[in-house]
């Protein structure tokens, strides 16, 4: 329904405006003197009034209750009617029968020119109620699409931020457990001792004559003397030191072997040192000084 300009307004309108301003005057004093309470019956006849004009403004805008377009007309009626009762025992009460009955006269007439205005009002070419209730369901079907399809990317976008989240912190992860194998690895480095070769004195302790003169018969082995192949013995001496470690007899059995050997405690140190370079020495040595006397002097 379009809002009618000055031009547009038809005639009736006036009339109807006119009798809406003497009907609220004539049922505000009639209810407020009815009443008789001042302030009170006043408020009373002030509601009927905006009552009566809010259901005008609603039957005009075709506002509608439960998707009934008759709501607002019956609500009308029904506000007119109750006016209406009340100027009739106000017209009774003051003026008897004649009153009673001109009492309601002007909220009546006035409530079916206000009908007729309204009609008069309203546009032809306006969607009837049926039409506008299926364009709203239509927008609200729309408006629900709508919110749907933003739910479900906020729904997605949620999904890949949060995976977004979970691989950072595998990456993080992986880098931490990386960087503390790198750290490891050189700290073994530094600890891992370098081994050197065994020296003279590391002989069996009991040799035949044949293994004697096989010995004897062989060249001494010799250091070499390239500082390449010195690197390349250090490094192979280096990377098999973890498994030799593990082979290697103790210490107390090396200094029981070397005493048998050697004449002397200092000498049998040496040489146990010599196999077990990562021996603490005064340990050696306070090993081979028991064990020398274990065996009793040397023959």
């Amino acid at each position: 329904m379009k809002n009618p300009t000055a031009e547009d307004r038809p005639p009736i309108i006036y009339g109807a405006v006119a009798l809406a301003v003497l009907s609220l005057a004539w049922s505000g004093y009639a209810i407020a003197d009815l009443m008789n309470s001042g302030k009170f019956g006043l408020s009373v006849a002030v509601a009927g009034d905006i009552g009566w004009i809010t259901v005008l403004w609603a039957e005009y805008k075709g506002v509608t209750l439960g998707g009934r377009a008759w709501s607002a007309v019956i609500a009308g009626w029904a506000i007119a009617l109750g006016v209406a009762a009340l100027l009739v025992i106000h017209g009774n009460e003051a003026g008897g029968r004649p009153q009673a009955i001109a009492g309601p006269f002007v909220v009546l007439v006035g409530k079916i020119v206000w009908a007729f205005a309204l009609e008069a009002m309203k546009d032809p070419t306006a969607p009837t109620p049926e039409q506008r209730a299926e364009l709203h369901a239509v927008m609200r079907d729309a408006t629900h699409v709508a919110g749907m399809l933003h739910a479900h990317a906020d729904g997605e976008i949620a999904g890949i931020q949060a995976e977004a989240r979970t691989t950072l912190a595998r990456d993080e992860a992986d880098f931490q457990v990386h960087l503390e194998r790198v750290r490891k690895r050189a700290e073994i480095d530094r600890r891992t001792p370098l081994a050197l070769p065994p020296g003279p004195s590391a002989a069996p302790l009991y040799r035949t004559g044949e293994q004697i003169g096989e010995q004897d018969e062989q060249p001494p082995s010799t250091f070499a003397s390239s500082p390449s192949a010195v690197a390349e013995q250090i490094a192979n001496n280096a990377a098999t030191s973890a498994n030799s470690d593990r082979e290697q007899p103790s210490i107390a059995d090396l200094a029981r072997e070397q005493i048998a050997n050697t004449p002397s405690n200092t000498a049998a140190t040496d040489a146990v040192m010599a196999l077990r370079p990562d021996a603490n020495r005064e340990s050696v040595a306070a090993a081979v000084r028991r064990e020398r006397r274990k065996s009793g002097p040397y023959l």
